[in-house]
């Protein structure tokens, strides 16, 4: 498998592609889904709400949590996760700037 080479590419380019991966899984989708319901969240809850095991749970967290999508506070013997609506509102921006690409070219196209 080729190397990405993202040197050469725009730190914003590199932030989508991570972002467009980190939402690229079904449960990584779920777990947000469920975080911006509650707006917090046990670890365990979300074991019971989404179905998957304890440890496959934890790993989709911490995918989210590296990009800095959420961020957890630990509590007692828990870690109470939400999401971090600085990191949200920023990457809701890019994906806005992206998707609105198109409304700069009205023109024809091939």
């Amino acid at each position: 498998m080729g190397l990405t080479k993202s040197e050469i590419f725009t730190e914003e380019q590199n932030k989508l592609a991570l972002v467009a991966k980190a939402f690229g899984h079904p449960a990584r989708i779920a777990i947000l889904q469920h975080l911006f319901k509650l707006n917090s969240c046990v670890c365990g809850d979300l074991v019971n709400e989404i179905g998957l095991a304890q440890p496959t749970i934890s790993q989709h967290l911490k995918e989210l949590k590296t990009l800095s999508i959420i961020k957890g506070n630990i509590e007692g013997t828990s870690v109470c996760y939400c999401i971090d609506q600085d990191e949200w509102q920023k990457i809701k921006g890019l994906f806005m700037q992206f998707f609105e690409q198109d409304s700069l070219n009205q023109g024809e196209c091939c």
